[in-house]
């Protein structure tokens, strides 16, 4: 019986770590060089990775991006792409 029980406790820490990473798509409505951050149309904000280069973006461009929460609630951009 403690078999099964491992297999879900596994499969639910999996599930969890998964929750933690996602994806939006959006118009950005403000990119603050300064603080590396970019708000799309619907009013969230989420912080580049200081490597990132912000030149390329603008406010008006239409964009794909993939993120994780920090433990502090920062949507921290892992992935962006502008779609053509």
């Amino acid at each position: 019986m403690r078999l099964p029980a491992l297999i879900l406790g596994t499969a639910l820490i999996g599930f969890s770590f998964a929750a933690s990473a996602a994806d939006t798509e959006g118009r950005i409505t403000a990119v603050d060089p300064e603080n590396m951050t970019i708000t799309l149309s619907d009013g969230s904000t989420y912080k580049l990775p200081p490597e990132m280069d912000m030149s390329g973006l603008s406010q008006g461009d239409q964009v794909v991006i993939a993120y994780q929460v920090d433990k502090s609630g920062v949507r921290q951009i892992t992935d962006l792409f502008i779609p053509e």
